[in-house]
């Protein structure tokens, strides 16, 4: 495999990754509001931490492998591929903290 194939490759997986993490959280958080309960913590994790935590540690390898693969002759177009993953782990790591900080106390 070429290094162009690997580096699409890779993007693709990391914007499948950042959506995993962004819809499960979204979703939990989502199904708590519609509820109107806030559910109490687990003492196990649970199903959606078992889903969010592995695909953004996945986020790391298949990231360091995209940045080596990458054509460093056009920087604007790896930061263009890179926006959307980056803005969907920041949103889903910020609904994430607004979830267990401020809607727990409630």
């Amino acid at each position: 495999m070429r290094a162009g194939q690997i580096n699409r490759a890779s993007t693709v997986v990391l914007v499948l990754l950042s959506l995993t993490a962004l819809l499960t959280v979204l979703s939990a958080a989502l199904l708590a509001l519609l509820s109107g309960k806030i559910p109490p913590p687990e003492p196990d994790e649970g199903t959606g931490a078992r889903i969010f935590q592995p695909s953004i540690a996945a986020m790391l390898p298949v990231g360091l492998l995209f940045l080596v693969t990458a054509d460093w002759t056009q920087p604007f177009r790896i930061v263009r591929r890179l926006a959307f993953p980056a803005a969907a782990v920041v949103v889903a790591l910020a609904v994430l903290y607004y979830f267990e900080h401020y809607l727990q106390r409630l």
